[in-house]
């Protein structure tokens, strides 16, 4: 026999590569490495998603809950003022208002000016100062009413809403300044007062005239410009989550304030709007705009080049009082001589520029 036949000849099994059936021995744990990489990718997705919206969540409930200074003083060890504790209902009815009935001079005074502080304020706000506005117009021969929002009040203290229930409080103190006795009815706004007051008139003609300081209407623009200031957040999705946050705090939702009805409104009263061009918080341009859309030919607008945020009255002190009583006096609401008064009984007490 030849010996090569009885020599071993390679299997083919042996050379020929492995099958399917080995590869898919391997993958369950390629499959779970694969598994435990998407889900971990999606925590942490899920977690930076959270984490945007309580970031939201946070700010909505902080802009709905301002911190607010207890008060401090009254309007007789402030100014020498008699004055009275006064309470009335909100228009609506929803709540009580406190405040002060400052009556003027002259006992038989028709006309009253109602004080609408501004956000994070009482009816104090002592950065204007408002106690200094009050004795102007209680040298004028103004009944004043100074009341405390239901997000300023320590009593019985509520969110605020950017307008929506503060408009029917300011109505309340004006329904109040009726019952009182009053004819004639001047609201004088700061900051978000001053935008709760362009809300009031606009359902209300107990208003006769308002004057308005860094006037302060909440809308997207004026929100994630607030924002924005703050915490570099993207305008999309941010005002979107606020705005389903909104009324889920504090039960307001952005659609639920006018803005848009008051920015396009040619309101029937005299206004006169003060603003400053280094306003941080409300820009002065929405201010020229609404100046703008008003026919009443004793509204007017100042704009203060390089004046503050409700710092007006401060920077410009003299040329602030001797422009509202030019308002005043040309919608009749104050004669010559107490303006004088006013002006002159003032000047020595004003703040310094």
């Amino acid at each position: 026999m030849n010996p090569a036949s009885h020599s071993v000849v390679p299997s083919r099994q042996q050379e020929t590569p492995q099958t399917d059936d080995d590869v898919k021995e391997l993958s369950p744990g390629r499959r779970r490495l694969r598994n435990i990489a998407v889900a971990l990718f999606l925590s942490i997705l899920f977690f930076m998603i959270f984490c945007f919206v309580a970031l939201h969540a946070y700010i909505a409930w902080v802009l709905s809950n301002p911190t607010v200074a207890p008060l401090y003083s009254n309007p007789k060890q402030a100014i020498g003022v008699a004055y009275e504790d006064i309470t009335f209902p909100a228009a609506d009815g929803s709540r009580t208002m406190q405040g002060w009935y400052i009556p003027a001079e002259d006992a038989n005074s028709k006309k009253t000016i109602v004080l609408s502080h501004g956000y994070g304020a009482n009816r104090e706000e002592v950065w204007i100062p408002m106690y200094d506005i009050a004795n102007y117009a209680h040298r004028l021969n103004f009944n004043v009413i100074m009341f405390d929002y239901g997000f300023a009040s320590h009593g019985s203290k509520e969110v605020a809403t950017g307008g929506k229930k503060e408009t029917q409080q300011l109505l309340g103190a004006v329904q109040y300044a009726k019952q009182k006795g009053a004819d004639q009815v001047v609201v004088w706004g700061f900051s978000m007062g001053g935008g709760t007051a362009l809300q009031a008139a606009l359902v209300s003609k107990d208003i006769d005239a308002m004057i308005l300081d860094s006037a302060f209407l909440l809308q997207p623009d004026t929100l994630y410009h607030n924002i924005r200031q703050n915490i570099p957040l993207p305008r999309h999705p941010s005002l979107e989550i606020l705005q389903m946050l909104f009324p889920v705090l504090n039960g307001t939702s952005l659609n639920q304030i006018p803005y848009q009805q008051v920015e396009k409104e040619d309101y029937p009263i005299p206004i006169f709007f003060i603003h400053g061009t280094e306003d941080s918080k409300a820009p002065y341009e929405i201010a020229e705009q609404l100046a703008a859309n008003q026919t009443n030919p004793d509204s007017r607008s100042w704009i203060v080049e390089g004046s503050h945020h409700e710092l007006i009255f401060r920077e410009h002190p003299r040329e602030y009082l001797r422009r509202v009583s030019n308002f005043l006096g040309d919608i009749r609401l104050a004669k010559q001589e107490e303006i004088k008064k006013g002006e002159s009984s003032e000047a020595g007490t004003l703040p310094s520029p």
